[in-house]
């Protein structure tokens, strides 16, 4: 079948939107009809080149969200007609990972997903006859996409899919690393670095969490007067000295929680220097650039400050975005708020834009043929 598809020909160049084919679904997975996807700065950087483990020609895109339109043998996790959220991070339920408790990040389909296939290892996509690799398993830059069934998250119909494919990757990585990752203990201190949509997630976790002071830390005054709607306390300056300020108002003790989500690993270490001494938790969300260290004083961890990365926000996608989205639902959190601007995918490139420019939250892309325009 043929759709219309962004790709990713060559890293640092602009995507470009064309005709591909798409195979059917084989045995374990579905072919979903994108209805939505949100642009994460994930596809940025890998359309940069600045990810290591990156990889052209592909299909880019991952935050998605659509219907299923047909199943392979052997599925019977969702059927045709479901509303599904897209997740580059699977939960099979059965590896080793998976049943440990310890962790979110299943190894089912891990080695194939990380080269751009599907887990019988190949892929679904072709383009005049040459095969075409998926991105993060998932490739939802596209009109459709077939995804093993245990990287689909099945969830309500009445829920907005264009609100619900954030939760594909960005919102849940912030709100799932509040809720179930650090644990945010009610009446906590929390400091937030970085007021994106990973950002603002773990505001709004945190206060979900029933924390009792929450900072927010970013360089644009817009991203910390959403932050306030979002449920921080306090807003700070990244560039008015943010530590000094949080160890100033915690009488010198810093924050219960911290989490950093921006990417750069100056930041990083402010959160790590922001956290309490003797307890303090730091959860790191951003991805840093190819090379890249994390430098640490011992001395911070000497005293009792902890570091922990949360890959998802350490969401387990298929049981915790439902809950995520009941959540949603039920008028407790705000996903519309996110949606900054409604695109159709030919103007995927123009979303870049608006990222870099840090204009708005997210840019969703959208297939109904309701989007007229970057608005």
């Amino acid at each position: 079948m043929k759709m219309r598809a962004a790709v990713l020909e060559r890293f640092g160049e602009p995507l470009v939107v064309q005709d591909v084919e798409i195979a059917g679904p084989k045995e374990g997975e579905a072919l979903v009809r994108v209805v939505a996807c949100g642009v994460c700065h994930t596809d940025l950087y890998t359309a940069s080149g600045a990810d290591p483990s990156g990889y052209a020609p592909c299909v880019l895109g991952h935050e998605g969200a659509g219907v299923v339109e047909e199943v392979g043998p052997g599925v019977t996790s969702v059927q045709p007609g479901d509303h599904v959220v897209t997740l580059f991070s699977p939960e099979c339920g059965r590896c080793e990972h998976c049943t440990s408790g310890k962790t979110n990040i299943c190894t089912a389909i891990r080695a194939q997903q990380g080269q751009g296939y599907l887990p019988d290892g190949t892929p679904r996509l072709s383009r005049g006859g040459e095969p075409l690799r998926h991105f993060m398993g998932t490739s939802t830059f596209a009109e459709y996409t077939v995804m093993p069934e245990i990287a689909l998250a099945k969830i309500p119909a009445e829920a907005s899919l264009e609100a619900s494919s954030l939760l594909a990757c960005g919102a849940t990585t912030g709100l799932a690393a509040a809720l179930w990752k650090a644990e945010v203990a009610a009446g906590s201190t929390v400091a937030v670095f970085g007021a994106g949509l990973v950002g603002l997630g773990a505001i709004a976790g945190a206060k979900l969490r029933g924390a009792e002071r929450i900072f927010a830390v970013d360089l644009s005054d817009g991203r910390l007067d959403l932050a306030r709607r979002y449920g921080a306390t306090d807003v700070l300056r990244a560039d008015q000295a943010p530590v000094d300020r949080i160890l100033e108002a915690t009488g010198g003790m810093g924050a219960d929680y911290t989490f950093e989500a921006t990417g750069r690993v100056d930041v990083m270490g402010q959160a790590v220097e922001a956290a309490r001494m003797g307890w303090g938790l730091c959860t790191v969300l951003g991805v840093a650039g190819k090379g890249e260290t994390l430098a640490i004083v011992p001395r911070l961890l000497i005293t009792g400050r902890r570091v922990q990365g949360g890959s998802f926000g350490g969401a387990k996608g298929r049981t915790h975005v439902p809950q995520l989205v009941d959540l949603y639902l039920k008028g407790d959190l705000d996903l519309d708020g996110f949606v900054s601007h409604r695109m159709p995918l030919d103007d995927v490139n123009r979303a870049f834009e608006l990222m870099e420019e840090q204009d708005g939250i997210r840019s969703v892309l959208v297939f109904d043929g309701s989007a007229g325009g970057a608005s």
